[in-house]
């Protein structure tokens, strides 16, 4: 690897583990010496598989070293390979049986270790993952013509290096698992330090059962106590054929330069537009479910909200009928001067302002109290007029405060919309019955989801259609990933006249 791309790495890991804010120091990584060369057979096939060794057995995919982790999944790819797609099937049921029978203990020491978000919901995205696709999404396309027959089906890569954010360890760890597993992949996660220890239970949990009904050990590893330079040997070795991470604009290229294909979840700060054409209420009720589900944790969650200035006070109200609370505009200063937190030296005119570890993912009851405000018990959000340039719009806060602002026309909301999102192309909403106006800003964002008249939550299977998952490709352009995702394509191709008609 390059001295520049090492640089990349270790200058990007660090944003990895510390972009919910506090700081990391990166030491240099010590350089290593070269590995001998495999040695390959006079005939020219591959060198006989390792018998995997004796201490990686009984593990249950829990590693301190990161490349022993690697080497333990890949003897654990093997063996999957071994037990044919009937093996991943039964893998995948696994995951989800346990995930479901958890889901109210996991949930519970998620939240415990990270003190951010809401129990119930981490409960519901635990036993969400029933609706994760499994094997039966990798059907083989398939020709005969007047030449013969191909069939192109999807291979795995063999063990892939996976980052699992902080805001939903054990769900995102579990969702990667079953895409991943059902692709015929092996993996091993390198979680953030925040939220280790619940996703090391978790990951136990799987390795035990998966040990017990298929006698396949360490096939979804784990990095015990991880580090930035953990991450920096995972995303060396020579095992892992494929990164799969969670950050910013700054981790998605450290993963590009590392030499091997990424699939990049990168930022997000979705809008919502309401042009008062559809039902006032229900937009009201749409956002205030996503935009507070898991105390705005949701990369795809509601972040800001622009409304027609006819419909402004109509849309507002129904904000509060539905268990929001607004504050006034003192109050949204106060909470504003304590959410974000300038870079040494530098005042309000930073463009990128850290936000405040301490608030992140919080009930709003601890937001009022911060902003000087009384609530009722079991408010679920905070909103409050601003305008479309403050911080709280410019940035993805992730907690559970919308910023709702005026626009006089649709044309000036897309616009404000589009600003606000930054070009992520990640997520947007748009609550409208005008086709028109729904094209006009589909068109101009061009995000990855793009919601109409529903929560964010329709856009992974929650009140809309389609299936859920945690880890949304917008910056490598996978999408909502699936087990496709974690495959390569291969073409089979056998040329005689085999039609039978």
């Amino acid at each position: 690897m390059s001295a520049v791309n090492e640089t990349l790495i270790r200058d990007v890991v660090a944003e990895v583990l510390g972009r919910l804010g506090g700081s990391a120091t990166v030491p240099k990584p010590a350089s290593q010496p070269a590995p001998p060369p495999a040695v390959v057979p006079a005939c020219g096939c591959p060198p006989p598989t390792k018998t995997p060794s004796s201490s990686a057995r009984h593990r249950f995919g829990v590693f301190q070293d990161a490349n022993e982790a690697c080497a333990a999944a890949h003897d654990a790819f093997q063996q999957l390979s071994a037990k044919g797609v009937a093996g991943r099937t039964r893998v995948v049921e696994i995951i989800k049986t346990l995930c479901e029978a958890n889901a109210a203990e996991w949930g519970r020491i998620e939240l415990e270790e990270t003190k951010i978000g809401r129990l119930d919901h981490k409960i519901e995205k635990l036993k969400g993952q029933r609706g994760i696709p499994g094997v039966e999404f990798l059907q083989p396309y398939g020709l005969s013509g007047d030449h013969g027959i191909t069939l192109e089906e999807y291979a795995p890569f063999g063990v892939i290096g996976a980052v699992t954010p902080i805001t939903h360890s054990i769900p995102t760890m579990a969702c990667n698992i079953i895409s991943m597993v059902a692709a015929g992949n092996a993996a091993v996660f390198n979680p953030h330090p925040g939220a280790a220890q619940c996703a090391v239970t978790a990951a136990r949990a799987f390795n035990e059962a998966i040990r017990h009904e298929l006698g396949i050990e360490n096939l979804a590893c784990i990095i015990e106590s991880p580090t930035l330079e953990s991450f920096d040997a995972l995303a060396k070795n020579e095992h892992v054929k494929l990164l799969c991470v969670t950050g910013g604009p700054g981790v998605v290229k450290a993963a590009m330069a590392s030499g091997k294909r990424a699939v990049c979840a990168g930022p997000g700060n979705p809008p919502v537009l309401v042009d008062g054409t559809s039902c006032l209420n229900n937009a009201a009720q749409c956002v205030v479910f996503g935009a507070a589900y898991d105390n705005n944790l949701l990369c795809i969650g509601e972040k800001e909200v622009f409304v027609l200035e006819p419909f402004y006070d109509q849309f507002t109200a129904a904000l509060e009928k539905n268990g929001a609370v607004r504050l006034n505009d003192a109050q949204v200063e106060r909470l504003a001067k304590e959410a974000f937190v300038f870079p040494a030296g530098q005042g309000a005119g930073c463009p990128h302002p850290v936000v405040n570890r301490n608030l992140i993912g919080r009930d709003p009851a601890v937001l009022a109290k911060v902003a000087g405000a009384t609530m009722p018990a079991g408010t679920q959000l905070l909103f409050a007029e601003t305008a479309a340039d403050h911080l709280f719009v410019e940035e993805e806060q992730m907690m559970p405060f919308l910023p709702i602002v005026r626009v006089k026309t649709v044309d000036e909301g897309i616009v404000q919309a589009k600003r606000a999102e930054h070009g992520y192309k990640h997520s947007a909403i748009i609550h409208s019955h005008d086709v028109a106006n729904m094209t006009a800003m589909a068109k101009a964002l061009e995000t990855t989801l793009f919601i109409k008249n529903g929560s964010c939550l329709a856009g992974l299977g929650s009140g809309g259609e389609g299936y859920p998952n945690f880890s949304i490709a917008t910056t490598t352009g996978e999408g909502i990933c699936n087990p496709r995702t974690f495959t390569r394509v291969r073409r089979c191709v056998m040329v005689d006249k085999l039609r039978i008609f």
